[in-house]
């Protein structure tokens, strides 16, 4: 067995380069004691950023560059400080600029925005707004002058999150200008073992899905990059970029993320927990509906409801005995959004069973038993009926079933033959093993 694939597998990850080992320079000693040993879990390794790994290694693969990094609030090490200030401050890296995804790279923005140009009062240094709009990261990057750009961001996982698509459209953005492109891997919270839910369709490209990839994808951003470098962008634009992906140590796909000793840090305003990240594939639906998805209380996604629905929601939902899943009768006040400053009624999602529940499938419960039991509310006006539902789901499948009166089983056969296609092609770009065997 080859050197390198005996230390893939000490790492727990498959055979791709890794950096790191014995080499590491002193220039290092401020990052790596940032990123401090981080705590052992039941199988005994412990877990490591990608930045961590860069940091080991005493930032080798930076070196002699000028560099641009993408991120936001969740580029930490494990004392909470920000990648961003360290490697403003250490004397071998180079960087240059920084570029902000929705919500903006500190944070300020809500669902929707970026965040205007401006220069950071902490490092000096100018964040541009790279919030959807490849056209103007491309000027972006030359405007800079960089020679790299490095992505850390935490995902979550489902694919109408935007972040992954914002490294999409920088990989473009980078090939284009012949930049080096360095994507720092971080977990998927909600486990990497299995890709679920419709594939999106080509027709349904927005912001919100680009390209087509299932719904709960089921990858880290590290193989995400690696599959859209070599599924979409030489399509896209003949040519794939100069991508290095830099693996995280000691995560399994069968991990979730309370699991791994990392700082939970927000990745957007309402997105506050873990818990939140688990359900949020399926009942993110909900943004295509009339009723409120619980933005503006301290349990968005978690709480679901509207004026004037009662108890009955709860009960119909619990008398369909979905895996996993619980529901409590619930009353709130959303304070943005939709319903905003309205006494709602619905449910709390409580996930009893990590390991059995399916979030779309049961958002998607969730919305056919809603339309059963208080049909008044339908799909969000904003334009269109349709829009919002299919540009989430990818296709325009489960509206019409659901519209149609159909129950959840139909929407899920009419998506396996995509999902098969995709989990096919996935397998390739994978990095890391599972380990516990959890779930086929």
């Amino acid at each position: 067995m080859r050197r390198r694939d005996v230390l893939a597998g000490m790492l727990g990850v498959a055979s791709v380069p890794v950096l790191g080992g014995a080499s590491a320079t002193a220039a290092a000693t401020a990052a790596t004691t940032a990123a401090a040993r981080p705590p052992t879990h039941g199988h005994g390794r412990q877990v490591r950023t990608g930045f961590e790994t860069l940091a080991a290694a005493g930032f080798r693969e930076l070196r002699g560059q000028r560099v641009g990094m993408i991120s936001n609030p969740t580029g930490v090490l494990r004392d909470l400080t920000h990648e961003v200030d360290v490697l403003a401050n250490h004397p071998d890296v180079d960087i240059v600029a920084v570029f902000g995804p929705e919500h903006g790279f500190r944070g300020v923005s809500q669902a929707g925005q970026g965040e205007d140009f401006f220069i950071d009062a902490k490092t000096g240094l100018p964040v541009y707004n790279a919030y959807n709009d490849a056209a103007r990261m491309s000027d972006q990057f030359a405007a800079a002058g960089i020679d790299t750009v490095v992505f850390d961001i935490q995902d979550v996982g489902a694919r109408f999150y935007t972040y992954i698509w914002t490294m999409y459209l920088a990989m473009e953005a980078a090939a284009e200008l012949d930049l080096r492109f360095v994507v720092l891997d971080r977990p998927n919270p909600i486990t990497g073992v299995q890709a679920e839910g419709p594939v999106l369709h080509p027709e349904n490209s927005t912001f919100v899905g680009l390209k087509p990839i299932s719904q709960q994808h089921g990858m880290t951003v590290g193989e995400l990059a690696q599959y859209f470098n070599g599924e979409f962008l030489p399509p896209a634009i003949g040519k794939q970029v100069d991508l290095t992906v830099v693996p995280m140590s000691h995560w399994f796909r069968d991990m979730w993320f309370d699991e791994t000793g990392l700082p939970w840090v927000l990745p957007s305003p309402n997105m506050p927990t873990v818990d939140t990240a688990i359900v949020y594939p399926g009942t993110a639906l909900f943004e295509a509906t009339a009723l409120s998805e619980g933005r503006g209380t301290t349990r968005p996604f978690e709480l679901i409801g509207a004026p004037g629905i009662d108890h009955r929601w709860a009960e119909a939902l619990n008398a369909r005995n979905l895996p996993g899943v619980r529901f409590r009768e619930a009353y709130f006040t959303p304070t943005i959004s939709k319903q905003a400053n309205k006494v709602c009624g619905g449910v709390q999602v409580y996930v009893e069973d990590r390991e059995a529940f399916d979030a779309i499938t049961t958002g998607l419960a969730m919305i056919v038993t809603q339309r059963q039991e208080f049909p008044e509310y339908g799909w969000r006006s904003q334009d269109g009926p349709s829009y919002w539902l299919d540009k989430l789901t990818g296709t325009d499948r489960a509206r019409l079933v659901i519209d149609a009166g159909g129950d959840v089983d139909e929407i899920v056969a009419g998506w396996q033959g995509d999902l098969a296609e995709f989990r096919k092609k996935r397998k390739k770009y994978l990095i890391y093993h599972q380990m516990r065997g959890r779930r086929p």
